[in-house]
């Protein structure tokens, strides 16, 4: 058998060469457990077989699948980017494809003041969950006292 490979580069992630191949894909930002099994069904492969152990053709296959899913048989529903706005095809987002496109719906929201885009505006949860109690990272909790004023004493007990 061909020597494993420390260090593998799939689809601009590095990963280690021991770790399995399905757990492996599953460290390219924007594949989810059930797509990557998709792609190593629809590729053939070994799910359990060292990433660093796979021939560059192997590699190269699955770079491919991971962009182009729709050819090579995988179901559409475990897309990320179902019926795109700008050109309504079917398209699966990896690495920072995926944070570019994100970033750019952000800033749509914001330009044409939707509800949503005031909340990413004022950096406040947008998807209906409760704030009276939770998301208050980086706000001012607490008294603030002044320098040389000693803290009120207690009256009374002990």
């Amino acid at each position: 058998m061909a020597e494993l490979k420390k260090i593998v580069r799939i689809a601009g992630a590095d990963i280690t060469g021991e770790v399995k191949l399905l757990s492996a894909l599953r460290k390219v930002k924007g594949v989810s457990h059930s797509y990557s099994h998709a792609v190593v069904k629809a590729l053939e492969l070994d799910p359990k077989r060292p990433v660093g152990g796979l021939s560059k053709e192997e590699m190269d296959k699955i770079s491919d699948a991971l962009r182009k899913p729709t050819e090579y048989g995988i179901p559409t529903f475990l897309l990320n980017r179902q019926k795109d706005r700008d050109s309504g095809e079917q398209k699966h987002l990896i690495s920072s494809d995926i944070e570019l496109v994100q970033s750019f719906d952000v800033k749509r929201m914001r330009k044409i003041k939707s509800y949503k885009g005031f909340r990413h505006s004022y950096g406040l949860k947008v998807r209906g969950q409760r704030t009276k109690s939770t998301g208050r990272k980086g706000t001012t909790v607490g008294v603030r006292r002044k320098k040389g004023v000693a803290p009120a004493k207690k009256k009374g007990g002990k």
